[in-house]
């Protein structure tokens, strides 16, 4: 050991800088001994730290040359520096430089550390560990084993750095991945369940500890807690919100309000990753400082938009006393630039953004005129030419998904979901059609035309719009908005639920009674299914034969059905559904919503077209749908953020069906309530264009789910 002598100092110097390890100077224990702090003069005078040994905790010189070897050869701004060591007698003190604020365990739920410097903490922290994990460096791959908040040290500019060696173990040359350990060591809360139970060390040991640092930092709160005379985790229960997207109920409410809400997503699904049970779910610790380092950006991006100089923009001038007012008028939506811009932001504070007509759209036949439905002072009428659209943004969230959208009104509303233009950005060749259009709350329709990923504020497209089809003498045209991909999530009220069934199906237990009934049962002589929902209200779907006319369909059994038979369309161009059924035999007082549940035949571009419904009974409205679901809307691939494009994922769209995990189509017809009526009656009569046939379509039922 004679290469670390020139770290070797006094014993007299240690005892005059602690004065003789005073009470006074002590500022922590650990797992090796006490710690204390004093100014060490040598050749300057410098505040360090000094963790004396204490052999009654089982230590001794193997962990005491472990530690002074691993920081000796390991140099990184995140780790702790080892100044000096002393050997003298059976005394054994090792020296550090001096992290003024002690351990992150301290400021976990400390009000007053904010969520961007919990961020900074948790990015160089990773970043530390990331290096410790390179096998490439000189030492090789460095395993911790003992990763916590308390082991995580911090200096007087809040620069963490990560101690305590005594349990690392390095990593073999021909074994980069797994070191097996007889004696699994750790700390309880931390340690890595697999390596607990199996005594099987990897990096991913340290990864899994690592995610229980960030959702501790997130929390507000240590991973235990004591209870009935023992040490609890908490890590199930923070992982199980985090899966049912119920952060609201673990996320340190005392700095919420500064928390973006797309740095907190990133941060929780990291640290929800990190603490997977199977290693291979684990992120590398790379990954992991990539992903925080995302998180941080979205931070402070979005907390540096200017919402200032934006209401400085506004038309009319806004008036208001607090950012926190502000933000409710935005929420609402505001002019800008003169009146052509139309911004708002939502509940996740990702900005909308809306481009007038008159700004972005060229080379066609317009007149300009107001409407008092438009956001707008003009909008402009479209006399069935094709046109451009040049538009550029301005106020995007970056990292975020956007959906591109052609806003505008048809003459007549029987051609309410129709779009009757082909498009293309300028650089194709091809042009695109628009499936996904919604019929908004204010009578204009919004078409998609692609999806992207933000990732910056400013983007600009050009599109060529060419019509195809004529479905009125003209158009109102309002412009073209912006808007954020929404998510879609399942809530239950986990409200109680007794019931009693006489059809011959048993149980044993609530819990054999809650499964049938969420499986659900024929009853009413196999003619109806019934079942109930997450929020424990009934769901159910009438078959085939209780709403078709017998004669005009072909009856043949499918063992994919709930029901003994289904029906096979026989008629080219229309289909009647007729039906009623009392209100009791769904929940009271309940909304529900309306479904056509079918297969389409194997060959369907006949049924590609709208579909005009017409019904009548409790509900009446005449409207087109789609039987065949939508196409995706284009995505523009950006090569200068690829990581961030879209992931696939299914899209819930007015109008389109959509497939199921049985693999029958899902139509949503309308919504009745079965507070309004004691019956609900439909005829639902169905038409489609000239070219339209329903020739081969199988129909299961129409199932009621409650909203």
């Amino acid at each position: 050991m004679e290469h670390f002598d020139h770290l070797k100092i006094r014993m007299e110097d240690i005892i005059s800088a602690t004065g003789n390890f005073s009470h006074d100077r002590l500022i922590g224990r650990g797992g090796f001994g006490p710690v204390y702090k004093g100014e060490l003069s040598l050749s300057t005078p410098t505040m360090v730290a000094f963790k004396r040994l204490d052999r009654r905790l089982g230590q001794g010189n193997t962990e005491f040359w472990k530690e002074i070897t691993m920081l000796s050869e390991l140099k990184h701004a995140n780790l702790v520096s080892l100044m000096h060591f002393c050997i003298q007698g059976d005394e054994r003190v090792l020296v550090y430089e001096y992290a003024s604020r002690g351990s992150l365990d301290r400021y976990i739920s400390d009000v007053s550390l904010t969520w961007t410097q919990r961020l900074d903490i948790c990015l160089q922290a990773a970043r530390a560990l990331r290096y410790l994990h390179d096998p490439k460096k000189p030492q090789g791959r460095v395993l911790h084993r003992d990763i916590k908040s308390s082991n995580i040290l911090l200096d007087d500019k809040w620069t963490p750095k990560v101690s305590d060696f005594r349990l690392s173990k390095i990593g073999v040359s021909n074994q980069p991945h797994t070191v097996v350990v007889s004696n699994p060591v750790g700390t309880v809360g931390y340690c890595d369940p697999l390596y607990w139970e199996m005594g099987f060390l990897s990096k991913e040991s340290d990864v899994y500890s690592f995610g229980v640092v960030l959702f501790e930092v997130m929390c507000g709160s240590l991973c235990t807690e004591y209870r009935n005379d023992k040490h609890t985790s908490l890590v199930s229960w923070w992982k199980k919100c985090c899966d049912e997207k119920k952060l609201d109920g673990i996320i340190f409410q005392h700095i919420k309000e500064e928390i973006e809400w797309d740095s907190l997503i990133t941060f929780s699904t990291i640290a929800n990753q990190c603490t997977s049970r199977e290693r291979k779910e684990r992120p590398t610790m790379e990954e992991i400082v990539e992903e925080l380092q995302i998180a941080h950006e979205q931070q402070n991006i979005n907390s540096n938009v200017p919402l200032i100089e934006m209401s400085e923009r506004a038309v009319p001038p806004l008036s208001y006393t607090s950012q926190k007012e502000l933000i409710s008028l935005l929420s609402k939506g505001i002019l800008v630039d003169e009146g052509k811009r139309w911004v708002t932001i939502n509940k996740n504070k990702q900005f909308h953004e809306m481009i007038s007509a008159a700004e972005c759209i060229h080379g066609g036949r317009f007149i300009c005129r107001s409407d008092d439905y438009s956001r707008f002072s003009n909008i402009f009428i479209s006399f069935s030419s094709d046109f451009k659209v040049e538009v550029r943004t301005r106020f995007l969230s970056p990292h975020v998904a956007y959906t591109i959208n052609l806003v505008f009104k048809h003459e007549i509303n029987k051609h309410g979901i129709y779009v009757p233009f082909l498009y293309k950005l300028e650089e194709e060749t091809h042009y695109s059609k628009s499936h996904a259009v919604q019929l908004r709350k204010d009578g204009w329709l919004m078409a998609e035309l692609y999806r992207f990923t933000s990732y910056r504020e400013e983007h600009e497209f050009k599109i060529e719009f060419l019509q195809f089809a004529i479905t009125s003498r003209w158009r109102h045209l309002e412009g073209i908005e912006f808007r954020p991909v929404e998510h879609y999530t399942w809530r239950s009220k986990g409200q109680t639920y007794e019931a009693k069934i006489w059809f011959g199906h048993r149980w044993t237990t609530k819990k054999d009674l809650y499964f049938l009934l969420r499986k659900g049962f024929l009853i009413h002589e196999g003619e109806k299914w019934i079942s109930i929902s997450k929020n424990m209200k009934k769901r159910l779907m009438i078959s085939a034969r209780s709403i078709l006319i017998e004669r005009d369909w072909i009856w043949k059994s499918q063992p994919e059905s709930r029901f003994e038979v289904v029906a096979e369309s026989l008629d080219n161009h229309k289909l009647t559904i007729d039906f009623q059924i009392k209100s009791e035999s769904l929940t009271l007082e309940t909304s529900y919503s309306c479904h056509l549940i079918y297969r389409l035949p194997e060959q369907y571009s006949l049924l590609e077209d709208y579909i005009t419904f017409r019904s009548t009974g409790s509900i009446n409205y005449v409207q087109s749908f789609y039987l065949v679901h939508a196409p995706p809307s284009p995505i523009i691939r950006s090569i200068a953020d690829e990581k961030y494009d879209l992931p696939s994922h299914s899209r819930k769209i007015k109008g389109y069906p959509k497939m199921r995990k049985d693999g029958w189509m899902d139509l949503t017809l309308c919504e009745v309530s079965t507070k309004d009526t004691e019956v609900i009656k439909m005829r639902l009569e169905c038409r489609g264009s000239k070219v339209t046939q329903f020739v081969g379509l199988v129909i299961q039922g129409i199932e009621f789910k409650p909203l």
